[in-house]
């Protein structure tokens, strides 16, 4: 009888809960791990006040270039706006169409340009994030992505990702903390 039942469908019983056990085992053991590194249970260092730079990426002047920058000099000790230049001369003429506009608008916040050899965005800022955490250690960097967010949902099929590639990239690369900034269209 304890055979024919075992041969029935039993067997699973007999193989999947020592499977669940040992699966729940596992996430216990990682939530554990997660809880000491943040040091859950035990009263933290005092909050104490870093040095901190803001690098915010721009392709354009626009509303939500000021809005962005805007933010950032009220986030950061010192900011920074990034622009990603291509080898393309049709881009190089862009970058420095921006460049004089920058100047002309002076917004107090250096304009940088990060050459690419490809036509990549996220990983010239990350790498020029790199160079910033190994050349000023102690420093907190906050990298700020401008975006909008248009009136209606169907619209979102519209824009393009550039954000996000940075924000992967940056994330990916990078001990630099992301934020998005989101102008809502109305």
């Amino acid at each position: 009888m304890t055979a024919t039942k075992f041969h029935d469908g039993a067997w699973l019983i007999v193989v999947a809960l020592p499977l669940l056990v040992a699966a729940f085992e596992k996430v216990h053991r990682a939530y554990t791990a997660i809880g000491e590194r943040l040091g859950l249970g035990r009263v933290p260092a005092r909050p104490h006040r870093d040095r901190s730079l803001v690098v915010v990426p721009v392709s354009a002047l626009s509303r939500l270039t000021s809005e962005a920058l805007t933010a950032a000099v009220s986030l950061g000790d010192e900011v920074r706006a990034v622009t990603v230049c291509h080898a393309d001369p049709e881009d190089r003429t862009a970058a420095d169409a921006l460049e004089r506009d920058w100047a002309l608008w002076n917004p107090g916040v250096p304009l940088v340009r990060l050459p690419s050899e490809r036509r990549t965005l996220g990983r010239p800022v990350a790498a020029y994030v790199r160079h910033i955490e190994t050349a000023s250690p102690g420093t907190r960097v906050t990298v700020l992505i401008p975006e909008v967010e248009p009136a209606r949902a169907w619209q979102r099929l519209l824009q393009n990702q550039r954000g996000a590639v940075v924000a992967h990239a940056v994330r990916r690369d990078t001990e630099a903390a992301v934020c998005r900034l989101r102008l809502r269209l109305s």
